[in-house]
């Protein structure tokens, strides 16, 4: 079982930017730009890389390897984003990797690239790219060029003597979990061990609503693999565990007027095998709520004039703090009913949101990363 800590320190520290390899300081798939650049690297890395995998590490500055992290970002859809718009589309996963010197909520992103031995493409235009391109990797580079003949297996055994040298052992999970019940000591954090073999790390602030029991401020991490399983500053989730499996159900706390509940948006199970396997499992669970237009648009309204004052650097009362808090949340109900621009109208809000207040900002990452499970499903 690969560290994938241990493996991106593999990668910063032996090779630069390759055919097999590259590193980002961020990515942004919300923009098309953002999205078409990212699957131009996806579809150039799977071409140059038929036998072994390939990797994109995401939060290094490009010259000096220094790793700043980024938000961690819940994208268990993004395999939908790449068969959408490429032919022959690799098996990708994204996954988030804590490490102890980022700051809460940062974490590395590791995009893993599946072998698939065919050539891949795009197979509709997307911003400046056209349907029926092809990219290959040029050392550092992602490039379009026409296929002539077969490509050689020149990465396989570089990449398997790095991955060689990234497995996991006892003292790696033994220091992992210890990291955690520290780092995460003012959250009760907890650990169970699956199958003799597993562990997995789990910590949040319990509160019960009516007979249900949430925890919010949640993180969950699988020590063997180093990897962040979920992590949520705002939103509340349950979590069930019993011998084989765990799951996690998440809730969206949604509402107009002062008048909230709680949604399941996503149930999350992961089994544990007898094999020493494991796998994850989701399923969309959300039905958007449903609110009276004329509410709605009064709110949607409302909300346009709150960021035409911040565009302004207006002075904003009590009232409008509060509801600009609310923003992203009401936005996100509006796009939900129907309001097609509400989306594009929080997507212009964003410099704004997040200059303004911790708490603007917290709350635009959670509209935007509920939406994109929304809209990948």
């Amino acid at each position: 079982m690969i560290n994938k800590r241990l493996l991106i320190k593999n990668l910063l520290a032996h090779n630069d930017e390759n055919s097999f390899y590259d590193k980002k300081r961020k990515i942004n798939i919300s923009l098309k730009e953002g999205k078409a650049k990212f699957l131009k690297h996806v579809c150039a890395l799977s071409n140059s890389n038929p036998k072994n995998n390939s990797y994109i590490v995401i939060g290094v500055e490009d010259e000096d390897n220094k790793i700043i992290g980024v938000d961690f970002f819940d994208d268990s859809k993004i395999q939908n984003l790449v068969n959408a718009y490429l032919d022959n589309p690799p098996i990708v996963a994204y996954e988030n990797i804590p490490f102890p010197h980022l700051p809460e909520g940062k974490v590395v992103g590791l995009v893993t690239i599946r072998p698939i031995e065919k050539l891949t493409s795009l197979r509709k235009n997307i911003w400046k790219y056209y349907g029926g391109s092809i990219f290959f990797r040029e050392g550092s580079t992602s490039v379009s060029k026409v296929f002539e003949s077969d490509i050689k297996d020149t990465n396989s055994k570089i990449v398997e003597a790095i991955e060689a040298h990234a497995q996991n052992n006892i003292k790696l999970t033994l220091d992992g979990v210890m990291d955690f019940m520290k780092n995460r000591g003012d959250y009760d954090p907890q650990y169970r061990v699956f199958k003799e073999y597993f562990v997995i790390c789990w910590a949040g602030i319990e509160k019960k609503v009516d007979d249900n029991k949430y925890f919010s401020r949640v993180d969950i991490e699988l020590i063997n693999e180093q990897v962040r399983l979920f992590y949520s500053a705002l939103d509340e989730v349950s979590i069930n565990v019993d011998e084989n499996t765990f799951k996690i159900l998440e809730y969206v706390h949604l509402g107009v007027n002062n008048h909230y509940q709680y949604y399941p948006l996503e149930e999350v199970t992961i089994t544990f095998n007898d094999n020493a396997s494991y796998s994850i499992d989701s399923e969309l669970l959300f039905n958007p709520p449903q609110f009276d237009k004329k509410v709605l648009h009064h709110i949607y309204n409302n909300n346009n004039a709150l960021i035409d004052k911040l565009k302004k650097r207006q002075k904003l009362n009590l009232r409008e703090e509060e509801d600009l808090v609310n923003l992203p949340s009401t936005y996100m109900i509006c796009y939900l009913n129907l309001f097609h621009e509400a989306i594009d109208k929080l997507v212009e809000a964003k410099p704004y949101l997040k200059e303004h207040s911790p708490q603007t900002k917290s709350a635009f990452k959670e509209a935007m990363r509920i939406l994109r499970k929304i809209r990948y499903n």
